[in-house]
């Protein structure tokens, strides 16, 4: 058989892999997240959450004239403020000499940024009231974009909240935030049945999800402080 004269083809080159480069702000929470993996022993808790009573009281205060506007974040800040003043054990941070409960509630909020994810604290909120958590919170999130946070809202929390809600996302596990006890994972409200004393009714229901290190809190616990925040969830005011 004659051999063809047309020349054979090229091979083709394989392009050359992407380099992710990653900012000093990821490289920073990448770190922190694997050694909280490696070494604080996580466990999960969740509990389905009827969001309407929330969604109600947020939509009547934002409508009234000179009132902030309260978002959902907002409320749930405030609630878990209330919940950490009556479940202590959860308002901790290791220290040298072990765990120690902190003398005020400074709730973190997990705020993405296009160089990473931090989570300043809003200091002292224990003592807010909702209006003043909801103008505090809007200041917070306004002054970490803006890159002028103050040191103690960058190492001053207590306990964290990472809300996805605003986004197409039922449920997830966050990683605690060492030196931190626990942290909640909160997702989107979906509209959907449940029973309610016997009757079948359609309620906004929010999947939340406890985080904690065992060391220092236990799955008893973590119920509980579960159960208290559904319930002033349920009936906030």
């Amino acid at each position: 058989m004659a051999e063809s004269s047309e020349p054979s083809p090229a091979p083709e080159t394989e392009a050359a892999p992407r380099k992710l480069q990653l900012s000093r702000m990821q490289v920073a929470v990448g770190r922190q997240m694997a050694i909280s993996k490696q070494t604080v022993p996580h466990f999960y808790v969740a509990t389905d959450v009827e969001m309407d009573r929330v969604v109600d009281v947020a939509r009547e205060l934002s409508g009234r004239p000179g009132a902030p506007r309260i978002s959902v974040t907002a409320c749930l800040v405030h609630a878990l403020a209330a919940t950490l003043l009556e479940h202590p054990a959860f308002n901790a941070t290791l220290g040298p000499d072990g765990y120690v409960i902190a003398d005020s509630v400074n709730v973190g909020v997990a705020i993405a940024l296009d160089q990473g994810l931090v989570a300043p604290a809003l200091l002292d909120c224990g003592r807010m009231d909702l209006a003043a958590t909801a103008a505090a919170l809007d200041d917070l999130v306004a002054r970490t974009r803006r890159g002028s946070l103050r040191a103690a809202e960058m190492s001053s929390a207590t306990f964290t909240l990472s809300n996805l809600g605003m986004f197409d996302v039922d449920a997830f596990q966050a990683i605690v935030i060492p030196p931190q006890v626990a942290i909640l994972a909160t997702g989107r409200s979906v509209r959907r049945p449940v029973v309610v004393e016997g009757e079948v009714v359609v309620r906004s229901v929010m999947r939340a999800t406890l985080s904690a290190d065992h060391r220092a809190v236990d799955g008893a616990q973590a119920a509980r402080f579960l159960g208290s925040l559904k319930a002033r969830l349920e009936s906030f005011a």
